[in-house]
């Protein structure tokens, strides 16, 4: 190998390693701790309940605060931001670690690891965008990093069962901050070319706007599993204070249109910011390209399925058939190693087929998946039947995750990338809360036997799959751009 390819593949190394960990160890915190809620609790003398309120609370940090930490990156940099984040989440971490009560958890885990989350992970998709700026490099990229963040969510559990069972809930906190500790070491190598042209301001109001309106939206999507999404299952209550007794409309609705109507002033402001000249948080531009929100509706789909999914099968599995955190969590390999498996490939079935066919492909190989999960395993089916349904879920989702991202992307040139990166991880988190609220909620439904709404809940994921396999559908023949197209604007042709 010639000395000009060595110190390629070294840039390469140095580039893509720090940034495929960072996405990886936020992706593992999103799932790791739902297998040590009741040890959590028990060391905490606290409930179940309040747990799964700090498990909640750090998604919707994440989700409220992922598009200002991305306008962020325009203005500190992209590796710096990409640093504070991890300096942010390791603190968090450590905090996490050594809580001696609830309170200090929540501070810890869901701020300020959420608060990291949303300043690290934009930088992650913009600093891979324009160091790649043609598609197929960059799906080879985005493979790596969807790989990470899928390994992450798929082997969180696992990981997460194994430490708390075999030392102490606290040591996966004190294994995310090694690593944390770690990305940080490696991305000295990272080379940032640094933003062109005169820094934004950043938008105050734009910023409290979204973070509100996201926030709420979130909220209420999470609140369908306890209160059902129609009529209330049992009183909403603040204190001792009864706000929406038993069988009146659910709370999810109140908060729902609550976040939708601070969502429309945040983009009357922006719209109004843009006409008078200013810089808004993100461009209205943004959100009226048809190709970045059908893919954005592809990413929330794949995301959805992904959370969805694995939240019904680990609780069928340790419900049902009375499986522990680390059995749950092997049973569920066949899909992590489906998802590494698709993702490395990416490069190779970028040069042979465009990114909407991919993710058009990706969609059905989903749905046979989920739909051999719900022919072959049941109750008392051998652990085998869970195996192809599952591995090919890893396949179809590992194709899209990547392929998706890469067409979002790559609709934009360089100097949206801050913005839209941030939409974009915003809409994949709205996902994930949609996934496991969707699926709680179904779980909870009482017109059929428990046995029976786990198949229910995979049927209600699967139909949702179609409908992102539809917006696939619906993607125009040019989705996959040429270097030219992403980074100047200018037209270019589908590879």
């Amino acid at each position: 190998m010639q000395e000009a390819d060595k110190n390629a593949v070294s840039a390469y190394r140095s580039l893509i390693l720090p940034l495929a960990l960072g996405q990886f160890i936020c992706s593992y915190a999103a799932t790791n701790m739902n297998v040590a809620i009741s040890a959590i609790a028990a060391d905490l003398g606290t409930t179940v309940n309040g747990i799964q309120v700090t498990i909640t609370l750090f998604t919707l940090t994440m989700a409220a605060l992922m598009i200002p930490g991305s306008k962020l990156t325009d203005i500190w940099g992209r590796k710096f931001c990409f640093r504070i984040g991890l300096i942010v989440y390791g603190l968090g971490g450590l905090i996490a670690a050594l809580a001696s009560s609830l309170g200090i958890l929540t501070l810890g885990y869901s701020l300020l690891e959420g608060i990291g989350t949303a300043l690290l992970i934009p930088p992650v998709y913009i600093l891979l965008t324009v160091a790649f700026p043609d598609v197929k490099s960059r799906a080879k990229s985005f493979g790596v990093i969807s790989a990470a963040g899928g390994i992450g969510a798929a082997a969180g559990p696992l990981i997460g069962g194994l430490i708390t069972s075999a030392i102490s809930w606290r040591a996966s906190f004190i294994f995310q901050v090694l690593v944390v500790a770690y990305i940080i070491y490696l991305s000295k190598s990272i080379a940032d070319p640094g933003i062109t042209g005169t820094k934004p301001r950043f938008d105050f109001l734009g910023a409290i706007l979204s973070a509100a309106g996201l926030f709420f939206v979130v909220l209420g999507i999470l609140l369908s599993s306890t209160y059902g999404w129609f009529r209330a299952e049992t009183d909403f209550s603040i204190g001792n204070i009864v706000l929406i007794p038993e069988g009146g409309i659910s709370p999810v609705w109140v908060s729902v249109g609550i976040g939708l109507v601070i969502l429309l002033l945040f983009f009357w402001h922006i719209r109004s910011r843009e006409r008078r000249g200013k810089e808004p948080l993100v461009s209205i531009h943004i959100f009226r390209n048809k190709t970045s929100n059908l893919g954005l509706v592809t990413q929330n789909v794949q995301w959805l399925i992904m959370q969805g999914s694995f939240f019904v099968i680990s609780v069928f599995l340790q419900t049902i058939r009375g499986f522990n955190a680390i059995s749950t969590g092997l049973v569920l390999t066949p899909t992590t190693i489906g998802i590494l498996v698709s993702s490395m490939a990416a490069r190779r079935l970028a040069h042979k087929y465009s990114q909407r066919t991919l993710i058009r492909g990706g969609f059905v190989i989903t749905i046979v998946g989920m739909i051999l999960l719900i022919w072959l395993a049941s109750a008392t089916s051998p652990i085998f039947n869970f195996v192809p349904g599952l591995l090919l879920m890893g396949l179809g989702i590992g194709i899209m995750l990547t392929s998706s991202v890469n067409v979002v992307q790559s609709a934009f040139p360089e100097k949206d990338q801050g913005e839209i990166s941030g939409v974009s991880r915003s809409v994949s988190n709205l996902g994930s809360a949609l996934g496991t609220s969707i699926v709680g909620s179904v779980l909870l439904t009482t017109f059929l036997p428990e046995t029976q709404t786990f198949g229910l809940a995979l049927i209600t994921v699967t139909i949702i799959a179609g409908i992102g396999l539809v917006a696939a559908l619906l993607l125009p023949p040019d989705t996959a751009q040429s270097d030219k197209t992403a980074m100047t604007g200018e037209p270019g042709v589908e590879v």
